[in-house]
């Protein structure tokens, strides 16, 4: 807040009922569901505490809104007409860059540390709430780690880089950066998810290739390098393309800027390779398996994502509500509101302890852990991204007309929201990929069912939920009700986690609304739940 505050005398009335604007927040400190969920997957939780302290401060905030409103600006030329191909960022986008990369958003879970990849998640989480966009370029980074083991001399060149907890954007080649950033070129025009129909060649060139063809999406094109996938003479193969030579900028070649309908922040771009230098990322033919580990790898972060956007949305409408009377009763005191609230509430603890358990898998050594990393990864994308609009669409409506104005965060928010549920395979293809890995590593299906059974025994409705199950889908179900078979099983999981690690308040009001059908469509249409002890979950 400024030194001196606002005058609320004004000529013809005063301005009272309307909350003060917040100031500095401590997204660590303000929010006991996150503590304790992240401490049980073993993150590390005196790091996540200074980048929740500093990341919600008001000068954070204000850079949030600040690169949010102020759009990239793509330069093709410069005033001769020599094709410059950069996009152009506000400050506060380097501001929010700088912060990320320095606290250890794409490096923590490759440091070695205890609980590197719940670390992680649970920043996504905490950057989600202040401004999603610069996120994406972080989020690439981090998950292109694991696919650049597939090259040891690649992998030895970029991964110090991408690693450095240093942010650079400047223009210029890698080896005179401290520090990188990578991005993704996969999409294309005619095939979409269909990657297998990418029509982009790739032509050997002495000890590298050459590739030509187009790229629907470009996510983050001011990165320093993409992963990409062509058609060489041995079948679709990975590559990584620099963006910089040594002496000369890369033909890659923006097309345009997406106009998107929100992370205004970050750029998306349509591209061209004209016959642009890349490196080959594992073997010809083998392009799918070798840049899936970058995807699993950002399915956590698009899991994770909804939690936070969910938290903001709620952490608005809190104290709101805490801070207007109507009618001449204190909002929060409205047993409608409270019960709306409270049912919000459980939605988005149920998406962080999701996310946060599927992330500690993530950390874990053995084939086990590997095989639920797999599978949960994609059962908390899908689910947590299904209940994040409608969520913040409510959250929206408890400001009322505020809500709707862009002078509040809803609007950017709500905006927002369908994001993560699009990248990294929409809903469809998600519960295809849950089928299919089910279908080939039943190990995965084994270890879910261990999950489940870990929670029985405690309510009834839960262990009558699971059994229900088990009954409408004894076999993995056709392809049609993949989404019944997916949501069904993604709640499950959810409950079974909130049942051991949730406070009782947070876990019957669960069970007892999400398990059962004795309820309505809406949100607040449900029975009799401890509204005040869940929404303590809000406030700290």
């Amino acid at each position: 807040m400024p030194d001196t505050p606002p005058r609320s005398a004004l000529a013809t009335h005063e301005v009272t009922n309307q909350p003060l604007p917040r100031g500095d927040l401590d997204l660590w400190a303000q929010d006991p569901a996150l503590r304790d969920h992240a401490a049980g997957a073993g993150a590390d939780t005196e790091h996540l505490a200074g980048y929740g302290a500093k990341i919600g401060t008001q000068a954070m905030q204000q850079a949030g809104r600040d690169a949010n409103r102020h759009k990239p600006d793509l330069v093709l030329f410069d005033s001769g007409g020599r094709r410059l191909d950069e996009v152009r960022f506000h400050p506060a986008y380097h501001q929010l860059m700088k912060a990320g990369i320095g606290a250890g958003y794409a490096a923590i879970a490759w440091e070695g540390g205890k609980g590197g990849h719940a670390t992680h998640a649970a920043m996504v989480y905490l950057t989600s709430q202040i401004e999603p966009g610069v996120c994406c370029p972080m989020t690439m980074t981090y998950a292109a780690v694991p696919a650049l083991r597939a090259d040891k001399p690649l992998f030895d060149l970029w991964v110090p880089k991408l690693t450095a907890r240093v942010y650079d954007g400047a223009s210029k080649p890698l080896g005179r950066k401290p520090g990188a950033t990578l991005g993704m070129a996969m999409t294309e025009k005619q095939g979409g998810s269909d990657l297998r129909s990418n029509a982009t060649t790739a032509t050997p060139d002495g000890d590298g290739y050459r590739l030509r063809g187009h790229k629907w999406f470009c996510s983050a094109p001011m990165s320093d390098g993409f992963l990409t996938l062509a058609q060489a003479p041995g079948g679709l193969t990975c590559f990584l393309v620099p963006r910089w030579l040594e002496g000369a900028r890369n033909a890659i070649q923006i097309q345009r800027l997406k106009d998107k309908l929100g992370n205004h922040a970050n750029a998306s771009a349509e591209i061209e390779f004209a016959d642009a230098v890349a490196h080959r990322l594992g073997e010809e033919g083998a392009g799918i398996p070798t840049i899936i580990e970058m995807v699993h790898h950002t399915r956590l972060d698009t899991a994770m994502a909804p939690a936070g956007l969910m938290r903001a949305a709620l952490d608005h409408a809190h104290h709101w509500v805490t801070h207007r009377t109507a009618f001449q009763k204190q909002l929060i005191d409205q047993p409608l509101m409270r019960s709306v609230l409270a049912d919000l509430a459980l939605d988005w603890e149920g998406t962080l302890a999701l996310g946060l358990y599927v992330a500690r898998a993530f950390d874990g050594k053995t084939e086990q852990d590997r095989a639920f990393a797999r599978l949960g990864v994609a059962l908390a994308k899908f689910l947590g991204n299904k209940l994040c609009p409608p969520l913040i669409y409510e959250a929206m409506e408890v400001l009322g007309g505020m809500g709707y104005v862009e002078d509040t965060a809803l609007p950017l928010l709500y905006r927002e929201a369908p994001l993560n549920s699009i990248w990294e395979g929409s809903g469809n293809v998600i519960c295809l990929d849950i089928l299919r890995t089910l279908r080939r590593a039943p190990r995965a299906g084994e270890v879910l069912s261990l999950e489940l059974g870990r929670a029985t025994g405690q309510y009834r409705q839960f262990d009558a939920a699971v059994k229900a199950h088990m009954a409408r889908f004894p076999k993995l179900p056709e392809e049609g009700q993949a989404r019944w078979y997916v949501e069904s099983l993604a709640t499950l999981l959810t409950a079974a986690i909130l049942i051991r690690q949730a406070p009782a308040a947070v876990a019957e009001g669960y069970v007892a609304t999400r398990l059962s059908s004795d309820r309505g469509r809406v949100a607040g249409a449900i029975g009799p739940v401890d509204h005040a002890a869940i929404l303590m979950r809000l406030n700290g």
